[in-house]
């Protein structure tokens, strides 16, 4: 041993609790969180959680979320993941562009194309 101090890395294991993958379905860089609740008790949340739960009150981007944390990826996943087993959050898929326009606007389309 050198005796340096090691940094953050010593804070980041502690704060996931050596936890390297968040519990339940995986999710990426894109999928949306959106804060549902906030806990009654939250003297028992670290404050990066409870920036999480503030910062993802409108929908936001777990990338955003890392860097509103300025915390690394994997250690953002677990705290999300925390989150969302206790109730606290929920994470969802982004549609595919496809699936994000209205059917209205393919036949609006078809008709306009027809008519041509």
């Amino acid at each position: 041993m050198t005796g340096e101090d090691p940094g953050p890395l010593v804070r980041l294991f502690g704060l996931t609790g050596g936890r390297a993958r968040p519990p339940g379905e995986s999710f990426n860089l894109v999928a949306i969180v959106t804060t549902v609740g906030m806990p009654f008790e939250q003297a028992d949340l670290t404050p990066e959680y409870l920036s999480v739960l503030s910062t993802c009150r409108n929908p936001t981007p777990v990338a955003d979320v890392a860097a509103q944390l300025r915390l690394p990826i994997n250690i953002t996943r677990v705290i999300l993941g925390d989150l969302r087993r206790e109730g606290l959050v929920t994470i969802e898929r982004p549609q595919p562009a496809a699936q994000a326009i209205d059917e209205r606007i393919y036949r609006e389309v078809l008709h306009a194309l027809r008519s041509l």
